[in-house]
């Protein structure tokens, strides 16, 4: 059987989203994919032929007044050649954000990502997690501790660089990686008993 190949497209304004985005490709590859990070705002024409070659793609920005920043927009307009071709068609796809609120808009988004995803013909992994912190028995330190999912979302103080992103957000989008790898690896067996 072979290897999933899972791919991180992101942009991160302050250093923080970058953490998230390591911590999803470490997931990945702890679950035994191949993943690559290929940050959005400086893409290469190798790096579109990876994406192309990946098996699920992972997109992820900082949520700025409510969706995903201007480069994250400008990287979804960049693919829409991909659209007519259905190059990305039955790829799997999931995302993740981070923001300094602990709301801050973020599941806009999320949603944003989901219906990028859809128009391109992928099929989206959600985080698959119950919330955290939402009793008085849990804590802050809970996996999902904001109770997002539809992806992984974080919050960090905006006066706190990279350093700052709480280690449950970090842990959670460690998760999704695992999750989108294992279940590409379920999509590729299928692939192979129905070939």
């Amino acid at each position: 059987m072979s290897t999933p190949v899972v791919s991180v497209a992101y942009h991160s304004g302050h250093g923080h989203t970058a953490v998230l985005a390591e911590a999803v490709r470490a997931g990945a590859i702890g679950a035994g994919a191949e993943a690559h990070l290929i940050e959005v705002d400086d893409i290469t024409e190798e790096q579109w032929t990876l994406l192309d070659g990946s098996d699920a793609i992972v997109f992820g920005s900082p949520t700025y007044m409510g969706t995903a920043s201007g480069a994250f927009h400008a990287f979804a307009e960049a693919s829409a050649p991909r659209f007519p071709t259905q190059a990305w068609k039955d790829k799997l796809a999931a995302g993740f954000t981070n923001s300094g609120s602990k709301s801050g808009d973020k599941l806009h988004t999320l949603q944003f990502f989901q219906i990028l995803a859809a128009q391109l013909g992928m099929h989206w992994v959600s985080l698959g997690l119950l919330p955290g912190w939402n009793s008085s028995t849990a804590s802050e330190h809970d996996l999902n501790r904001l109770g997002f999912s539809l992806g992984a979302a974080a919050q960090t103080n905006v006066d706190e660089g990279p350093e700052g992103v709480h280690k449950s957000d970090v842990a959670t989008a460690e998760h999704l990686g695992q999750r989108v790898a294992e279940t590409a690896r379920i999509f590729l067996a299928g692939r192979a008993q129905v070939a």
